[in-house]
């Protein structure tokens, strides 16, 4: 199953619904809907990937931000605000780079900007519900989603480059490991 790209898992998750009203928006038809997702989507985690590896304040924000994604869904009276879905600390991240992934998708597209950065804005919560979804399907079996070895990580920016922990997680739930 870990044999999909994320965008493929983006565009299953859109729906018809949704993909038609992107295809309105950009004034195409669904084929023309479905590559400019693949390439916003490409976008978005290359540039999550390349913060993660990062140092500084950006690197551990986004290192967090999956640290958060990774964490066992609340239960109870918690759930009633929304959850991850809601927001949190990855939709946050996701919004900072949809800025310079617009203008990267604009240039290599021909679309303007300002409407590849509403294509990401409808595209922002679907990215947050494939995330949880592939961290809960990677982070359950293998314990790499426990938040005692992830979200609290001494060292954030030595787990994500060494492969192992956090790295892995990332790497599993942006696709990483496919060339």
């Amino acid at each position: 199953m870990s044999e999909s790209s994320i965008q493929d898992d983006v565009l299953g998750e859109l729906g018809p619904d949704r993909l038609t009203e992107i295809a309105s928006l950009l004034g195409t038809d669904e084929n023309g809907a479905k590559e400019t997702v693949a390439t916003t989507v490409g976008a978005m985690t290359g540039g999550l990937q390349q913060q993660a590896a990062a140092g500084g304040d950006d690197g551990n924000e986004v290192r967090q931000a999956f640290a958060e994604v990774a964490e066992p869904p609340l239960q109870g009276v918690a759930t009633l605000g929304g959850g991850l879905l809601g927001g949190g600390l990855m939709a946050g991240v996701l919004a900072k780079v949809s800025k310079p992934v617009a203008a990267a998708v604009s240039k290599k597209t021909g679309i303007p900007a300002p409407t590849v950065a509403r294509v990401i804005e409808l595209l922002i919560p679907v990215l947050l519900a494939v995330f949880a979804k592939r961290a809960a399907d990677t982070g359950n079996p293998g314990g790499t989603g426990n938040p005692g070895s992830t979200a609290s990580g001494t060292t954030p920016g030595a787990a994500a480059a060494s492969g192992g922990g956090l790295g892995d997680l990332l790497g599993q739930i942006l696709g990483g490991g496919k060339k």
